[in-house]
């Protein structure tokens, strides 16, 4: 019988006993040595997995400079968690550098291999170990921050490679395996399932996002096993292990190797990576604001300045249903579909905005390197005595006899001179030198024009006003529990 018949016997044959039968008839009949001998060809099939991909796998030994930035507590990378000690890291004697290992794997027979960029970063020396047990010194060829992807080259041929499946095709439940190096052990195999797929949000922060798609395994993978491949029962890399959710809880991360077959040969033609993007920021529809549009995709929450969103007539608090057609429930969706475009690309948002369902053009750009958010949330607030504002505790007055009247913007309204304290606009964040450029989608044309607008606000919930910050574009609902609406 043909290996892979049997191991996909053996598998229906343990799904077909009691507790996991489809329907009331009984499962059929089998013998104990037909058994015995399904179970021998399953363990054939994983050491001939682990044969098969093993050769390709590398052991990567950086010395890296020290660091003293904190970890994050709930997700470790792999390869950065230290041996701290009774007494804490705080206790330990600095020292000008460390010597940690991760793993790796290599993708062409000329030297190539991929890795994760926290393996090497800051590292002063790479050295490479092969499952032959030859070593080479590596040079760095390129790394990409925000996928946290690099790609290591040696002086080296005719080296064994892998091969990287379509992570479209991953299904959850299906049979994975890793090789790395945990806690120095070297080639270590483990095996698990693949838990869950387009996993996200795990690291990234307002001033440092990073792109992530993680394939969740519940494979015990440990400290070392950063970089290393995680594959299939056909020996085909689905990723690559880089995250743990602490140590022994069965909660394991992996880039998928699409996201790998995408920034992989960009760094090795060029060094580095370019991407794809918007320039906004967005909530999932249910973390909304309240008083913004409902829909089924996500909320646009802020436009960053001088950003292909801000270019276009995308709007604060328009809800984004698809991208070119293909629907977007989350942010993590939006985030996928517009990784799957090219720098300078033409894309079609729909979006809703009130009662309108409109087509929108945007031409992505390519990320910069440094983002700064200027988002309306935890303001400073202004003092100022409530008489010399409206209800709402924004004031458009005339500065004081001598200075000049606040400008309209480029892009029209008003500017707010003053903001009170613990009032609906302090509240939600405004700012004195904010421009209003709308309220409840009413173009503000001028002071007198904007206190209309706000005086004659009627609702369950308080206007939405719009406004720009230093060139971003937002927006903030203002809170009317306690103010004393005309």
């Amino acid at each position: 019988m043909p290996q892979n018949r049997a191991v996909i016997l053996a598998c229906s044959c343990l799904l077909a006993a009691p507790g996991f039968a489809q329907d009331a008839s009984p499962p059929p009949a089998m013998s104990a040595t037909a058994a015995h001998d399904l179970l021998h060809a399953l363990d054939d099939a994983f050491a001939s997995v682990y044969d098969k991909v093993a050769p390709a796998v590398v052991i990567i030994d950086a010395v890296k400079k020290v660091t003293t930035d904190s970890q994050d507590q709930a997700f470790d990378y792999y390869f950065d968690t230290p041996e701290t000690g009774q007494g804490g890291a705080q206790h330990m004697p600095q020292q000008p550098s460390v010597r940690s290992e991760g793993s790796g794997f290599i993708v062409r027979p000329d030297g190539y291999i991929y890795t994760n960029y926290h393996v090497i970063e800051d590292a002063a020396h790479i050295e490479v170990k092969l499952h032959d047990r030859r070593h080479f010194i590596a040079s760095v060829v390129g790394y990409d921050e925000r996928t946290d992807i690099a790609v290591l080259k040696i002086d080296a041929k005719d080296l064994p490679t892998v091969t990287l499946m379509d992570s479209d095709a991953v299904r959850v439940g299906q049979m994975c395996f890793a090789i790395g190096i945990p806690y120095d052990l070297d080639y270590s195999f483990c095996r698990g399932i693949v838990s869950a797929k387009g996993r996200g949000n795990l690291t990234s922060t307002p001033n440092k996002p990073m792109y992530e798609d993680y394939i969740q395994t519940d494979a015990f993978i440990n400290p070392g096993n950063s970089g290393g491949p995680l594959f299939d029962i056909d020996g085909r890399v689905m990723g690559m292990t880089t995250l743990i959710n602490g140590i022994g809880r069965g909660l394991a991360f992996a880039i998928p190797s699409d996201m790998l077959n995408e920034v992989g040969p960009e760094l090795i033609a060029t060094g580095h990576a370019v991407h794809p993007w918007l320039g906004i920021v967005v909530n999932n529809r249910e973390d909304a604001p309240s008083g913004a549009v409902v829909g089924q995709g996500v909320c646009v929450q802020t436009i960053e300045a001088d950003t292909p969103a801000y270019k276009s007539d995308l709007r604060p608090n328009d809800i984004i249903n698809s991208v070119d057609g293909v629907p977007v429930m989350t942010s993590h969706d939006l985030q996928h579909e517009i990784l799957r475009k090219k720098v300078g690309q033409t894309v079609v948002l729909n979006i809703s905005r009130s009662t309108k369902n409109l087509d929108l053009s945007v031409v992505t750009a390519a990320l910069p390197a440094d983002i700064s958010f200027v988002a309306v949330s935890h303001a400073t607030k202004a003092r100022v005595h409530p008489s010399d504002a409206t209800t709402y505790g924004l004031s458009f007055m005339p500065p004081p006899a001598g200075q000049t009247q606040p400008v309209k913007d480029k892009i029209g309204g008003v500017a707010v001179t003053a903001v009170v304290a613990d009032s609906p606009a302090g509240r939600a964040g405004i700012h004195p030198g904010d421009i209003l450029t709308a309220v409840d989608e009413h173009p503000v044309n001028d002071t007198d024009h904007c206190v209309e607008l706000l005086s004659s606000h009627r609702g369950a919930t308080g206007p939405v006003l719009f406004i720009t910050r230093g060139g971003h574009k937002a927006s903030a609902v203002l809170d009317t529990d306690g103010a004393d609406k005309p």
